[in-house]
């Protein structure tokens, strides 16, 4: 099992990717939220990284931002074995 930092650290990257995003095309919370099946308030939980989120709420995050699943996902997570606990 992941320890919550790691937990926390992925979901923070997440997080500043999508606002990454957001603000290089000019999109705001409601913008998103009308191109897709998400509330604009929860898209901005996901933003500040306090939401842990599903693949269907990516999937709606990728129709809002008219992006592909890559480019929401350009970020390095530091992967080690030494996270995971038994």
């Amino acid at each position: 099992m992941l320890d919550d930092v790691k937990k926390k650290e992925f979901i923070t990257q997440f997080a500043k990717k999508l606002g990454e995003i957001k603000q290089s095309k000019g999109l705001s919370f409601r913008k998103i939220a009308q191109n897709c099946d998400l509330d604009a308030s929860f898209i901005s939980k996901i933003e500040k990284g306090t939401e842990n989120i599903t693949l269907e709420t990516i999937l709606n995050l990728l129709y809002g931002l008219d992006v592909q699943p890559k480019e929401l996902f350009d970020f390095d997570v530091d992967l080690k074995k030494d996270d995971i606990r038994k």
